[in-house]
């Protein structure tokens, strides 16, 4: 993978906030000329699949800004400076669906959008949930509503683009598929 790798001359930082860094890196590419690169640092997240004891997937809908729009995911949060994947994993399913779990089993991680962030997104699975006694508070500015879905309602609302990210869509497609090798 050398032959293609980009030599990173300067890097100027553009924007430091809570959740993303927005730099730009002069760059030398493998065929000695220059270019520049627009690029998004990311902290890393994680994704949960929660399935009930009456096997349902637990969503949540809430409203992205950027799309102006709301969407139903999976719940899903930001990694915090330090902490494992499995601990944000457990937070964010509490914060956002009121139910907790003290069994995850890792499914996969992928990069979001590897063409200008590096956002590492890590999903895991559960189908040990507790209901939570005494609900944890979220975010102060974070709205959502959770909602409880088979598998077949689920696919259906990918259809009508209800779902709509590629977390969710990656959620329901391996769900499908473990179906699939269930039934075999």
């Amino acid at each position: 993978m050398k032959k293609f790798e980009e030599k990173t001359i300067k890097t100027k930082e553009i924007y430091n906030g809570k959740i993303v860094k927005l730099q730009v890196d002069d760059v030398t590419l493998p065929n000695g000329k220059m270019s520049k690169r627009e690029l998004i640092k990311h902290p890393g997240a994680v994704a949960i699949i929660p399935i009930t004891k009456d096997n349902k997937i637990v969503f949540v809908e809430q409203y992205r800004k950027p799309l102006e729009k709301s969407l139903i995911e999976i719940p899903a949060g930001k990694l915090e400076t330090g902490e494992k994947p499995e601990i944000t994993a457990i937070r964010e399913l509490e914060e956002e669906t009121g139910y907790t779990t003290n069994q995850l089993s890792f499914v996969t991680s992928f990069y979001t959008s590897p063409g200008f962030a590096d956002e590492l997104m890590y999903i895991y699975i559960t189908d040990q949930l507790e209901e939570l006694k005494h609900p944890v508070a979220g975010d102060d500015d974070e709205f959502v509503e959770t909602l409880e879905l088979t598998l077949e309602e689920a696919k259906q609302y990918v259809e009508e683009e209800r779902i709509h990210d590629a977390k969710t869509n990656y959620a329901i497609l391996y769900l499908h598929a473990l179906e699939r090798v269930q039934s075999c």
